[in-house]
């Protein structure tokens, strides 16, 4: 029902004691402050780019709106805008039946790879080089960050949960974001519970209409119904169009994209709503129509019920229709399909969806891949498509903040496919603790590409991709071990320019004040010295992910206890001194790094004295070493061994022999 009143029309009862209740709790609000699943007054949007390819495509060359447009990939269409759907055209058509139903449609293929590039392109002749280009989509990517940069940016930065589905789809939670601003339209609900119970009833909202604008809003079966006083459902859910419309609005005036949305109580629901009417359109699914909008609808186009589960439930019902599943029971649901499938099938088909809205937009792996047609038959070819791909993943994985460490990849796979259909695959880690670059990549590429050749007969060959994968956090601002132990010349210029430093500060110096710290903490995780561990130290050190662990805490626990002239700090309120080589530095974060440097030395001399010792009792039998082991077996496990256990993240274990 669309009312053309303001959008919030004052009621006309007065608050009283008699005054009928919602149906609605106090606590039931509260929950939607913490985006909890389990609140009826819960509101989530999805906003789905109309026709993305193609629009991006128009947006690019400047194309009008009402031009029919169909981007091309090779011989097929992968996107179509809506002026040539009305012609007919579909993503099954090629491009020479396209132009026979529509002689004015542009039909304009995507950018491309081609070796020698150092970036896609646009290539004219794109089209009739299937063999020697590779498409990317890159251009897309972009300004699909582009739009999800600035639906955060329309949001407010502590109130936002959001989702990217894909490339051109985002799920919004608003739940929060909808509390706060019906807290300040609507300032009774600051009040607090009727004898402080939060399981007491809102009052009704005081508004009598609500106006949906030109939102395409889902009746309801009766329109009898339709009550003349809105409940706070309603209110939160017309609050949430309100701010999807002007991210939509944002979008189409900076970008000049637009887009169709599905405002309602969860994922499923909105998902739904964004398809219903397109383009350039929302619909709100509100809770009181949830079961009219489903009622007419295939189950097949409900997410995860259009593949083989969904031909599995419409052999087992004969019927594809939510409205002829609604009467059957659970439990013969549960017998068909299984007690899981069964109740997420029931709650399904009844607009029931708990499914939180995940705001994690961060990708997981990156792919580049080539089907070949006609199929290639030498490795020399091979090697030309996986500089391609080297090239292809890199520039993204800058675009993700490869070179400023803020995100990498640890794992590189090649996987290859063969002309009958076989498959081999192969992976690696990529190399941490140094920058990771195109050649690395196309390096590793190539390893594991020798791989596959030596091991079978792999030609002819009729696909390959490469993908990294297993992305983490870059740490920014710390330094690993690596960059305390200086070598010759770097070392004397270090220790000279020290020594100038504490000359030339000698003047300022105040009475010092000594600064101990006397819990041994990390030192346990150490072997004393004396011990007969081996190991080689330069291994433990690149194991050991010293960027992860605070040094300065490292510092001050381990050194003094393992060595008796371990560096102690001099701390005064202008310089600080090591009193082990007298330099002094300016601040306590540049005497943590010296002191740094000084434990690094030590440990490294102490270990290169440890294989020393390790290598002139080389002779030892293996039967002793498995005695000393069970011997060691026996005995309680130590807190450090227990430690090792389990690693937090970004940790790996240090290796002692």
């Amino acid at each position: 029902m669309r009312m053309s009143s303001p959008r919030f029309q004052p009621s006309s009862p007065i608050h009283g004691t008699g005054r009928r209740k919602s149906q609605f709790t106090y606590r039931q609000l509260s929950l939607l402050a913490s985006y909890s699943t389990s609140s009826p007054l819960r509101v989530i949007a999805h906003v789905d780019l109309d026709a993305f390819y193609a629009q991006a495509e128009m947006v690019r060359l400047g194309i009008a709106e009402d031009q029919p447009l169909a981007v091309q990939q090779w011989q097929g269409l992968i996107a179509v805008n809506y002026p040539a759907r009305s012609f007919g055209i579909g993503r099954h058509c090629t491009v020479t039946d396209a132009k026979k139903l529509c002689p004015k449609l542009i039909a304009q293929h995507v950018a491309t790879w081609k070796e020698g590039d150092e970036k896609w392109a646009y290539h004219d002749d794109a089209a009739s080089h299937i063999g020697t280009h590779k498409v990317s989509l890159d251009p897309y990517r972009l300004q699909s960050r582009k739009i999800l940069a600035l639906i955060k940016e329309s949001l407010p930065p502590n109130l936002q949960k959001v989702e990217k589905a894909s490339i051109d789809e985002v799920f919004l939670d608003l739940s929060a974001h909808i509390h706060s601003i019906l807290l300040q339209r609507f300032p009774e609900l600051t009040n607090p519970p009727p004898y402080d119970d939060p399981t007491e009833k809102l009052p009704l909202p005081p508004i009598t209409a609500l106006d949906w604008q030109a939102d395409a809003l889902i009746d309801l079966e009766d329109a009898e119904l339709e009550a003349d006083d809105p409940d706070w459902d309603d209110v939160v859910i017309l609050i949430g169009s309100e701010i999807v419309r002007d991210i939509r609005a944002h979008i189409r005036r900076a970008l000049g994209y637009t887009c169709s949305a599905g405002i309602a109580g969860n994922k499923m629901l909105s998902k739904l709503g964004s398809g219903y009417k397109k383009p350039n359109q929302q619909t709100v699914i509100r809770n009181r129509a949830v079961q009219h909008f489903l009622s007419g609808m295939k189950f097949t186009k409900i997410r995860n019920l259009g593949g083989k589960l969904g031909d599995q439930v419409v052999s087992s019902f004969n019927t594809e229709t939510i409205k002829d599943l609604l009467p059957v029971p659970v439990e013969q649901m549960k017998l068909k399909l299984g007690d899981d499938t069964g109740v997420w099938l029931y709650n399904t088909i009844r607009g029931i969806d708990p499914s939180e809205v995940n705001s994690r937009t961060q990708i997981k792996s990156m792919l580049s891949a080539k089907s070949f047609r006609p199929s290639i038959n030498n490795q020399e070819q091979g090697i030309k498509w996986l500089r391609i791909f080297a090239a292809d993943i890199f520039s993204r994985l800058v675009e993700e903040g490869v070179l400023e460490n803020r995100r990498r990849p640890k794992t590189i796979n090649l996987h290859h496919r063969g002309q009958g259909g076989q498959t081999r695959s192969r992976q690696s880690s990529i190399p941490q603790g140094r920058t990771l670059d195109e050649a690395t990549i196309f390096e590793l590429a190539k390893n594991l590409f020798s791989q596959i050749i030596q091991e079978a007969r792999v030609w002819p060959c009729a696909n390959l991709s490469l993908s990294v994968g297993g992305f983490e956090d870059g740490v920014t601002g710390n330094l690993g071990i690596g960059a305390f132990l200086l070598k010759g010349d770097e070392a004397r210029e270090s220790r000279g320019t020290s020594r100038e430093a504490s000359v030339g500060s000698s003047t300022h110096e105040r009475p010092e004040k000594k600064r101990r710290v006397d819990n041994p903490g990390i030192q346990r995780f150490f072997p004393r010295k004396g011990s007969s561990s081996g190991g080689d130290v330069e291994e433990s050190l690149d194991d050991d992910v010293v960027d992860t662990v605070n040094p300065r805490i490292r510092t001050k626990e381990a050194s003094p206890n393992r060595t008796g002239n371990g560096p102690k700090p001099i701390m005064d309120n202008y310089i600080k001194v090591c009193t082990r080589c007298d330099a002094r530095l300016d601040d306590a974060e540049a005497l943590q790094n010296h002191l740094d440097w000084h434990f690094a030395k030590d440990l490294q001399d102490e270990e290169r004295g440890k294989r020393t010792f390790a290598n002139s009792h080389s002779t030892v039998s293996r039967g002793q070493k498995t005695a000393t082991a069970s011997s060691s077996s026996s005995k309680k496990p130590t807190r450090a061994s227990a430690s090792n256990s389990k690693l937090e993240h970004g940790q790996s274990k240090l290796k002692f022999g």
